[in-house]
Order: C-alpha cells, then sequence, then structure tokens
C-alpha cells in the first residue's frame, strides 16, 4: 500500500498526468519507494476507483489524450490519516546478506569479487544520496521546487529539511554497508 501514499504525496501538489507521474516518481518518490511503470498505472485506476483521485481526460495535440489526476478530498484526508497508522515493518530479504552468511563455501576470489562490488554498489549509491541533498538544498531538484512552490513559504524550509534527513538516512545506509563490506575484505585477509 505503500505505493499508493507515494503516489499521493506527489499529487498533492498539483495534477499531473501519468506520464508526468512516472517520469517525477523515478526522480524522487522512486529513490526511496521502488516501483515500475507496470505497478503505476494499475494503482492510479486503483485510486481512482477508491475515490481518492479524479481523472480528467484531456486532448493534448491533434490525436493525442490523456489522463491528468486530481488528489480528491478523500485522497488528501488518506494521506494524512497516513501519519497516524503504525508503520508497518517489512520482512528482510538481503541477497547480500543472505549470501555473505555463506561465504565460507566461496572461492576467496568469488568472496573477495562480491564484497568489492558491494562496496562499489554502496559507493555509487551513497554519492546519488549526496548529489540529490545537493540539489535539494540548491533548490535544482523538480519535484522539490513543484513542492515549495505549492505551499506557503513559512514551510518550505521545513519541507526542505525533511527531504535532506530522508537522504541523509540513505546516505548512513550505505556507508555503513560500505563499512560491512570492507570488514569483510580484511576477514578474508584474516582467515587467509
Amino acid at each position: 500500500m505503500s505505493l499508493r501514499y507515494a503516489l499521493l504525496a506527489l499529487l498533492r501538489v498539483g495534477p499531473l498526468s501519468g506520464y508526468e507521474l512516472q517520469k517525477l516518481f523515478s526522480e524522487s518518490v522512486g529513490h526511496v519507494w521502488h516501483a515500475p511503470d507496470s505497478q503505476i498505472y494499475p494503482e492510479l485506476r486503483r485510486m481512482e476507483a477508491d475515490g481518492l483521485l479524479l481523472a480528467e481526460e484531456q486532448t493534448r495535440g491533434v490525436h493525442g489524450r490523456r489522463r491528468m489526476y486530481h488528489v480528491t478530498g478523500e485522497g488528501a484526508r488518506a494521506f494524512s490519516d497516513w501519519f497516524d497508522e503504525p508503520l508497518e515493518y517489512s520482512r528482510i530479504r538481503d541477497p547480500a546478506h543472505l549470501r555473505a552468511a555463506y561465504l565460507e563455501s566461496a572461492e576467496p576470489r568469488a568472496a573477495r569479487e562480491f564484497l568489492d562490488a558491494h562496496v562499489r554498489q554502496h559507493t555509487e549509491l551513497r554519492n546519488r544520496w549526496q548529489s540529490e541533498i545537493d540539489r535539494i538544498r540548491s533548490g535544482a531538484h523538480p519535484m522539490v521546487e513543484r513542492r515549495l512552490a505549492a505551499i506557503p513559504e513559512a514551510e518550505r524550509e521545513r519541507a526542505v529539511a525533511f527531504k535532506v534527513f530522508a537522504y541523509e538516512g540513505l546516505m548512513e545506509r550505505a556507508t555503513a554497508e560500505i563499512r560491512w563490506a570492507e570488514r569483510g575484505l580484511r576477514l578474508l585477509d584474516d582467515l587467509g
């Protein structure tokens, strides 16, 4: 159900077509909640059926049509109520840590390659999250720009602070994964 609230978060700033929503999703919310297009469009239809969204057909060009999605009052209430619900944490499904639990069965070269790849992956993620923080703080992040334009000036600092806070958490998680994999590399050296 978190996909529903991620979509509401984007749409509460203003109406978007499915294409615009998909693009903004991948540039913002998609960093913390992955969803392929094959999940987004069916969820939009379910949200419309549930009264959370209103879809307006618009002409685009000579022969084109698009649906613009607007959040209804019920959708705005559902988004607000979402914060009052206890968070259900997902059970852990971590293929890297599962593999690490059985590294004694791997050839040392394969174990080292796995841990080196883990460091590279999370270094790349950490750099991406830092880039997102920099874009947010500089005002160059398209979704944050859109959000800030839709809220009173007095609320803008708070909005930016919590966006940065979310990405800082992702950076800390990536840093922890890098340290963990580096510790595994040292363990390989120590155990020979």
